[in-house]
This record gives structure tokens, sequence and C-alpha cells, in this order.
């Protein structure tokens, strides 16, 4: 190997990307907590939504975390119910999902987050220009929980979250897989963990109507929303020819997963979960594969 070629190989930065999907997610908790059994690091990772709150336990290198809590707790109306929605404006209960439970009810490794050397992202859409900012988590605190709150707040059954000067909703709004993202900060070698199964195209939001009138302040939201559809389908484009050209790692589900946003059975979450496992424990090989290749 040539110097110039040996400079090259040594910039070479992986990440990890996992999009969202709210109790798909459990998806992507079976694959992570695969990796991290098998010592498998990446420099940086980002995370939308669920990816955002469920990913961050890899930097805390909390095998099983994700998976534990959302077993235990899903039948808990603190966490998700209606009248969560009622009462706070939130389905997913703000103050226990990001208060008492990283807290107190099974707690977050904030000292491991803080010290592990991966660099670890959120996305978030802001609601003034319907574009999604990026935030990177350092320690674990408040203003880290605001930000995967805000990252995981879905229209409609969230309130807006104000952190660092803005107002913001899910991140999967304006950037349901954000790639370009990673490749824009230097992450050029990329694993990439979907929800949806190969051939999924996504159509145009049947609850648009709604959101017009519940979103009306944010039209630049409502605008986003009206082409997320279409976003999405050029990522998927763009991950494909990427695959194709050996610069990313696709995990994706067999089949589609069959759960909805909210699910309070606990052996759901658990099938899911191990759908994940599995697709994760067949990937090794080539994934291995992968990472030594670009890592050398």
């Amino acid at each position: 190997m040539s110097s110039k070629e040996k400079k090259t190989e040594s910039k070479r930065r992986t990440g990890l990307i996992l999009e969202g999907g709210a109790m798909r997610g459990l998806f992507t908790c079976g694959v992570i907590d695969v990796f991290m059994e098998n010592g498998i690091d990446f420099d940086g990772a980002v995370g939308i939504s669920a990816g955002a709150v469920f990913g961050c336990n890899y930097k805390s290198r909390q095998i099983g975390r994700p998976r534990r809590y959302n077993e235990k707790y899903c039948r808990d109306k603190r966490y998700c119910s209606i009248r969560s929605l009622i009462t706070t404006g939130d389905l997913y209960g703000a103050d226990f999902c990001y208060r008492l439970l990283p807290d107190e009810l099974d707690p977050f490794d904030r000292e491991a987050f803080k010290n592990d050397p991966m660099e670890f992202y959120v996305g978030a859409t802001d609601v003034k220009t319907g574009e999604c900012v990026f935030h990177k988590c350092s320690d674990g605190e408040d203003a880290d929980m605001k930000w995967m709150q805000a990252s995981a707040s879905m229209p409609l059954v969230s309130r807006p979250v104000e952190v660092d000067g803005y107002v913001l909703l899910d991140g999967g709004i304006a950037d349901s897989i954000p790639y370009e993202y990673m490749e824009s900060i230097g992450y050029d070698h990329n694993v990439i963990v979907l929800t949806q199964p190969e051939g999924y195209v996504k159509g145009k939001n049947r609850l648009l109507p709604l959101m017009k009138i519940f979103l009306r302040r944010y039209p630049a939201v409502i605008e986003t929303l009206s082409k997320r559809h279409d976003m999405y389908n050029r990522q998927i484009t763009g991950i494909k020819e990427r695959e194709k050209e050996g610069k990313a790692f696709v995990i994706r589900p067999p089949e589609s997963l069959n759960i909805g946003r909210v699910e309070k059975d606990p052996e759901e979450l658990e099938r899911v979960y191990q759908i994940g496992r599995k697709e994760a424990e067949r990937a090794l090989p080539s994934l291995k594969e992968f990472l030594e290749i670009k890592g050398d």
C-alpha cells in the first residue's frame, strides 16, 4: 500500500445509522445488542426518533436495557397511554420516559455514556424551518435527554420540545435515515439499520389533513410532512446505491414487522426484538468483513 493509500485509509470513519419507527425500534434493539455482544465498535452513530432513544444505549454500553424497560413498562399508563396524551399532551409521558425511567427505574449509565469514545448524534425537526437539525450528545444529562425527547416527539401525539433555542418535533419528519448527514461530517463507511423490509415504499401520510389542522402554527412542518414520502423513498434509493458500491452495509427486517406504534403486549415486543437478533447474527460474518476491510 502506498503512503497516499495509507493516509486515505487512516481517515476512514465507520458510522452507525439507526432509523426510527416507534416500536419497530425493538428490531433495532435486537441488532445493536448482538453488535455489542460481539465487540462491534463504531466511530460514531446517529439515531432518529426510536433510533435515538434506544440507540443511545450503545454509547452507554447497556446491553438489553431498552428491551427490558419496554417489556416491563409497556402496560404502564405513565409510560404510554391515552390518559397521558389527554393530561400532558404527550402519548409517551415525558416525565416518566426522560426522568423517572433513566434516573430511577432503569438507570441510564451517564458516566459510561460520557466516557465512551463513540460520537452520538440525534436529529430533530425544527418546526420553524421544517428542516432537520442535529445535536451531538456528550454526557446524557438534561440537554441531551431533551434532544432525544425531541427526536422522538411524533406529531399529533406529542408536544413540541424546546431546547437550545429550537422548537422541535420528531426527526423522522425531515430526515428519516440520515446517512447524508453522517457522510457530511466524515463518516464514509456506514452500517445502516432499517426497520422496514426490502421493497417497502412509503405512501403519502393519510393523517395529513388532520396534521394541517393541529400543526397550522407550523406551516414549514406541514410542507415537509406533505413531501415526507418522497424524501423517504429517495433515501431508500440512495441507500441501495451505496450498498451496491460497498459504501454501506444494511440490515433490515426480512419482512414487515407488523407491530404498531403503540404495543402493549410484551410478547410482541420480544418477537420483534428476536427478529433483530436473528438478522444481526446472520449478518455478522459479512458485517465483520465490511468493517475489517474498511478499517485496515
